[in-house]
């Protein structure tokens, strides 16, 4: 991690309020180039409306974010859509990040396609149809969905729940292997293990964030 370079990701002063209930009250942070950060909160704190703003699916009262790159997004609320195929899934979320404007484009996303399934250890399960899988294995593809399109600030909310011991070594892996690439990784839980992995974690708590 470069703490001199400029942020990959900067949050200023991020409001947000449902009627009267202010949720987040001006949340500031910022993110460098192959930081891993966690964020922490009880359940209600603001802690996924904060990350929707930041991903562009929920617009903020005031307060605003930049980001230099790409950004994917592990929702903990699974996007997959269950009546297709897992490589259906795939086909339509690479389509979706414009992966297949060419031939060498297609022939990549194929190649990440074959990486993740192999990495996360269900490319048996590539021709099934997503509703008849574990929970867990709707996890790993949630999350590898995240990952296709290699994005350069990766934001996750609760991205272990459902994995087995297994799958949660490897997960660890591989947000190794991307900080290494200069890749940039924020984990939103209500609880974060393993703390000695991550360079900071920052409390949600009454709507401001600090870094504890």
């Amino acid at each position: 991690m470069n703490a001199s370079a400029e942020p990959i990701l900067k949050v200023r002063r991020i409001a947000k309020s449902f009627g009267r209930r202010r949720v987040l009250k001006g949340v500031s942070l910022e993110m460098q180039r192959g930081e891993l950060a966690g964020i922490v909160g009880e359940n209600g704190a603001g802690k996924s409306t904060l990350l929707k703003i930041l991903v562009g699916l929920t617009v903020a009262d005031s307060g605003d974010v930049t980001t230099d790159g790409r950004v994917g997004y592990c929702p903990q609320e699974s996007l997959v859509f269950e009546t297709l195929t897992v490589k259906e899934n795939f086909h339509y979320f690479a389509s979706a990040y414009g992966l297949e404007r060419n031939k060498d484009g297609a022939a990549a996303w194929e190649k990440k396609k074959d990486a993740l399934l192999e990495h996360f250890k269900f490319e048996q399960y590539e021709n099934a149809i997503v509703s008849t899988l574990s929970g867990g294995t709707k996890q790993k593809l949630n999350l590898s969905l995240a990952l296709l399109h290699a994005p350069d600030v990766l934001i996750l909310d609760e991205p272990y729940t459902g994995f087995d011991w297994e799958t949660y070594l490897h997960f660890w892996e591989m947000t190794e292997g991307l900080r290494s690439a200069g890749k940039s990784i924020l984990i939103v839980s209500h609880f974060i293990y393993d703390r000695e992995k991550f360079d900071r974690i920052f409390e949600l708590k009454d709507g401001v964030i600090e870094c504890v």
